[in-house]
């Protein structure tokens, strides 16, 4: 079965529900109108962008290439990361931990999936590496953003009860505890629910292009695991490791709570 192109005009149709809704948002006064078109019009640009990158990197498969446009997506994962948290570590240390924790997790379980699970060949092969890479750097970078800005407000919030269970002789692991494991928990929730409500509230987005594009059901249903597998692994580690490096940054090496590190 081909898949059905789709033409201006169709995404035209598209566009102006988008429109609509930024127009009823301008109505009921909710402020969010010139936020909805600038989002979808970067959408666009973005896409657009990446379609043509994609189509020469196909037609001239090789590893520089691959690697080039895999740092793109992940600096550019990292500075999401970065401006999604209200307070966050000075320096580079705000985007680095993020970036970080992404680069660990989430492109050693791509090459894990590429070189063992699916053994493309060769096993950076763009067609597989550059879709797997991009699913879990996005929701990977949404977890450790959800993770680390629930984990400095905390901080903040909570920043007389840490010290006083410091004073009252615990150290930064044992006083810090339960909030870097409530942290995690809220960088873990996301793909907890997608993963709990696939396949019966929702579709996931990998398998509902693959059978539009014509694969088999079954086929896709596979691949589709395989993905809500790595990501939730993907995730759990980002989050992890960005988690310790954030809660140690909190503290110095007398276990002194540091919140001058935010900004």
């Amino acid at each position: 079965m081909s898949v059905i192109a789709l033409t201006p005009l169709d995404l035209a149709l598209a566009a102006a529900l988008v429109v609509l809704l930024a127009g009823l948002s301008r109505r009921s006064k909710l402020g969010l109108e010139g936020r909805i078109l600038v989002a979808a019009g970067r959408m666009t640009v973005q896409l657009l962008l990446i379609g043509l990158i994609l189509r020469t990197i196909f037609a001239h498969v090789h590893l520089a290439w691959v690697v080039l446009i895999a740092l793109g997506m992940l600096l550019a994962a990292g500075r999401e990361v970065m401006a999604r948290q209200q307070r966050r570590l000075r320096g580079w240390w705000g985007f680095g931990t993020g970036t970080g924790a992404m680069f660990v997790s989430s492109f050693a379980v791509t090459v894990f999936a590429l070189s063992v699970i699916v053994g493309t060949e060769p096993w950076y092969a763009p067609q597989y590496a550059i879709p797997m890479l991009g699913m879990l750097l996005g929701n990977t970078m949404t977890g450790i953003a959800l993770a680390m800005d629930r984990l400095t407000q905390t901080a903040w919030q909570q920043r007389a009860v840490i010290e006083q269970r410091l004073l009252l002789g615990e150290n930064a692991h044992t006083a810090f505890g339960e909030m870097r494991r409530e942290s995690m928990r809220t960088g873990m929730i996301p793909i907890v629910n997608a993963m709990a409500a696939a396949g019966i509230v929702s579709l996931p987005g990998m398998m509902t292009g693959q059978i539009l594009a014509g694969s088999p059901p079954l086929e896709a249903v596979k691949y589709q695991i395989m993905i809500m597998f790595l990501i939730a692994a993907g995730t759990g580690f980002g989050v992890m490791l960005a988690i310790s490096v954030t809660s140690r940054r909190l503290f110095d090496e007398r276990d002194r709570l540091r919140l001058d590190v935010l900004r």
